[in-house]
């Protein structure tokens, strides 16, 4: 399963993609807006987003992008690492 995380804190960027890795789901992360951010998300099988860290730029592009392509969207205003542990025990099982 590919996950697109959008948000978060910087710092935790590596943590994030080791539990994806846990949860056997492959990530990308983006905590700051890129130019290109439209064309980096791809289609992935689900979007995270982390609105409590996130710029309204960045979640408007992503869920644009998700209802484009038809991808599950899951959102939490905390960017801990229980907060991710959580959402991927729900969508991956």
């Amino acid at each position: 399963m590919s996950v697109v995380i959008i948000g978060g804190n910087e710092c935790m960027e590596c943590q994030y993609k080791q539990i994806c890795k846990k949860h056997k789901c492959k990530a990308k992360v983006f905590t700051k807006m890129k130019g290109n951010l439209k064309e980096q998300i791809g289609k992935p099988d689900l979007i995270i987003l982390f609105t409590g860290t996130t710029a309204h730029k960045m979640v408007h592009c992503a869920i644009k992008e998700a209802q484009r392509h038809d991808v599950r969207v899951e959102r939490s205003h905390s960017s801990s690492a229980n907060a991710l542990n959580r959402i991927l025990s729900e969508c991956c099982g």
